[in-house]
């Protein structure tokens, strides 16, 4: 069945591929021509678009852009994809000029332009579909068998169930033969469904299209070898999850040494030429955001003033990298003498660990909830932004009473600025436990790029306005 959800995913997505390759060939026309017919010209482009059409589709296929194993999770479907049209953009530059063919150059580049871009929004529409259907136990999803020691398997089935609308539902699990009960079990709610003896037998008994194997002390390199010889012309895929979570792909790279595949993890990075780029970029943005957003900033400001009384803005201390304290700016959403009433709700807390959150706060003026469930209440650390104590994207801010509380793993947190937003706002904000922003923010602290900020601040729009988490 999964696999048959797989085909039916990939078939709407050439359809869709092909409906966007040719409204981008039109739109190139037209901008080009217009509605008259090309003056002097001798291609007959009414030929020449649907050849482009099968070219690009083909151009598609060749670089993987609809292999299960990149579509739907993760930014590498999104570089084939461009890589795809761009390769196929150049190739025909190449031909029509040394075949010198005549084809408007115009043409080619909106059409290029236009579809390249078209694919790109499609892909996203599509995967977002994809996840939501996912996230609602519907959809493609990849059915696994996960194999290893209990310990490693509980953890593994954790994480992959962290992130549904990545695709890989647990079906099953096999640990080893010393472990095996004569009775039926159960790890948590995943069925032990077999030893390290038949895991071919298990996978294709329960039908996983994906044996997933965590570490174990059985599994030696030779019994690993000979599973992947045993699943050959199965279709049934083998992969390993090693020991190292958290760690983005960027910094990953494997080396052949010796027939073993070595897994090298680069050192996250904190100073350089990219920390110089992102503060200007921070700083830059910062201060046109506040330019453009000026009467919004007025408006809010006079709502403020007329529903309570009490200072529009309100300054608290927080610690940013370093450990250096200072004073983020955000607009007065509480009553004044909201942390005097703190100890009085400290019982009412709804959430875990060092933070404070209440869905239905008392403190809160009536303004204030409209600000947060907007998080319009954020706009003026833009002002911290431009002064370089936050950046854009980061961790969040904490307290100094939060941070005296840090252990070791934790205040890693502090190695690069706080953020306006980051990974937690655009997951769920006040929905997450504390475990969960933690491994958040350091996740981001350990994997940081432009590339992956720019995404979080596309993600950050779509979080605010669903208004999920935000009280």
């Amino acid at each position: 069945m999964a696999r048959a959800d797989e085909r039916s995913y990939v078939r709407v997505l050439v359809v869709l591929d092909t409906t966007i390759l040719i409204i981008a060939l039109l739109i190139g026309y037209v901008a080009r021509f217009g509605d008259d017919e090309p003056s002097g010209s001798e291609i007959p482009y009414v030929l020449v678009a649907p050849g482009l059409v099968l070219a690009w589709l083909i151009s598609l296929k060749a670089l993987g852009c609809y292999d299960d194993r990149v579509i739907g999770y993760g930014a590498d479907e999104y570089r084939r994809v461009s890589s795809a049209s761009l390769r196929l953009a150049g190739a025909i530059a190449i031909i029509g000029y040394i075949a010198d063919v005549g084809v408007s150059r115009g043409f080619l580049g909106i059409s290029f332009a236009v579809g390249t871009v078209g694919l790109e929004v499609a892909r996203f529409a599509a995967r977002k579909r994809l996840h939501r259907a996912r996230s609602l136990g519907a959809g493609w999803s990849r059915k696994v068998l996960v194999v290893g020691d209990t310990a490693h398997v509980l953890e593994l089935v954790h994480t992959l169930r962290r992130e549904p609308y990545a695709g890989y539902q647990v079906v099953g699990a096999c640990i080893p033969d010393a472990l095996l009960a004569p009775v039926a079990q159960r790890l948590g709610d995943v069925p032990v469904v077999g030893s390290f003896r038949g895991i071919p037998e298990a996978a294709t008994a329960i039908g996983a299209d994906t044996v997933a194997v965590t570490a174990s002390g059985e599994l030696t390199a030779t019994r690993l070898r000979r599973l992947g010889w045993q699943l050959e012309g199965t279709g049934i895929d083998l992969v390993v999850a090693p020991a190292l979570t958290d760690v983005a792909g960027p910094r990953i790279h494997t080396r052949p040494v010796a027939g073993l595949p070595l897994i090298h993890v680069e050192a996250p990075e904190f100073r350089g030429v990219r920390k110089l780029v992102k503060g200007l970029v921070d700083r830059s943005v910062s201060s046109l955001a506040l330019a453009v957003l000026l009467p919004l900033i007025a408006f809010i400001a006079l709502a403020i003033k007329l529903d309570s009384r009490g200072p529009v803005l309100f300054r608290q201390v927080r610690v940013g990298r370093g450990g250096q304290e200072f004073g983020v700016f955000k607009f007065r959403t509480m009553v004044v003498n909201a942390d005097a009433l703190l100890a009085e709700l400290t019982a009412r807390n709804e959430t875990d660990g060092l933070m404070f959150k209440m869905r239905h706060d008392p403190r809160v003026t009536r303004v204030g909830r409209l600000l947060r469930k907007w998080s319009l209440d954020e706009l003026p650390q833009l002002v911290n932004v431009l002064l370089g104590q936050m950046s854009l994207v980061g961790p969040r801010p904490p307290l100094p009473s939060e941070v005296a509380r840090y252990d070791g793993d934790v205040a890693r947190r502090l190695l690069v600025k706080p953020g306006m937003t980051g990974l937690w706002q655009v997951s769920g904000r006040s929905d997450l436990s504390w475990e969960d922003g933690i491994r958040l923010d350091l996740y981001y602290v350990e994997n940081w790029s432009l590339a992956a900020d720019l995404t979080i601040l596309w993600k950050t729009f779509g979080a605010v306005l669903n208004g999920r988490g935000a009280y």
